[in-house]
């Protein structure tokens, strides 16, 4: 790529060669998953957070800011959330993901809490309603089965839910991730739940909602990191 188009993209070399790598390893891991390659699947899967660390960090710049550094600690915990149900078993395995993901939420949730003023939060207040709506119905339809999961998953339901309005701060590449991810847990939590549910490749649409929705809020955060930079 041309040094002027790489130049005007916002993006350098390294972090174009990261970003060709996440999405080698995005198109090999949903590959995989349609394949029924397991192993592949499983592998790929751990590899997806770590290389997409990568693509922010190196298409930012040192000393890192609040939002970078608090997303980079959300893409980690969403690493533990990848890896550590496979150490487990049953509902072991879906608490320690669940876990794993609270605290990534958590950590993007204090990433985009000072642009909460660009959120529409501030700016679209009554799109809350529909945030909101989403929430209860998801927990109207999951309730019923979650048994004694039903707090864990009523905790993380609500920290997911403001993760996605505060991502709106970050511009609508920013709200298209929150929702996306959104979309993505809540089809984990659908196939979990609810009897019945049955959506035809279930797992593949719920790795390919999660993969573009973290690579969507990292994006929003790269541009807003740049934004910030260009006003200091």
């Amino acid at each position: 790529m041309p040094s002027s188009l790489a130049s005007r993209s916002g993006l350098g070399a390294r972090s174009l060669a990261w970003a060709a790598a996440w999405v080698v390893v995005v198109a090999l891991h949903l590959g995989a998953l349609l394949a029924g390659a397991r192993v592949l699947a499983d592998v790929t899967q751990c590899l997806l957070m770590p290389v997409l660390a990568g693509v922010l960090v190196s298409a930012t710049r040192w000393p890192r800011g609040h939002v970078v550094t608090w997303s980079l600690a959300a893409l980690g915990a969403s690493f533990l959330g990848d890896a550590a149900p496979r150490l487990l078993d049953g509902d072991q395995a879906f608490l320690a993901m669940v876990g794993s993901f609270l605290l990534a939420q958590v950590a993007y949730v204090v990433a985009f809490a000072p642009r909460v003023g660009r959120s529409v939060v501030r700016t679209h207040p009554w799109w809350l309603v529909g945030y909101a709506a989403v929430l209860v119905a998801l927990m109207a339809l999951c309730a019923p089965h979650a048994g004694g999961l039903l707090v864990p998953v009523a905790v993380y339901g609500g920290v997911l839910t403001a993760m996605a309005v505060l991502a709106t701060g970050l511009g609508p590449i920013g709200a298209a991730g929150g929702a996306v991810f959104l979309a993505s847990d809540a089809l984990i939590a659908l196939g979990r739940f609810v009897p019945g549910w049955d959506l035809p490749g279930q797992d593949v649409w719920v790795m390919l909602t999660y993969v573009i929705g973290q690579g969507l809020l990292v994006a929003a955060v790269v541009r807003d990191d740049r934004d910030e930079e260009a006003l200091t």
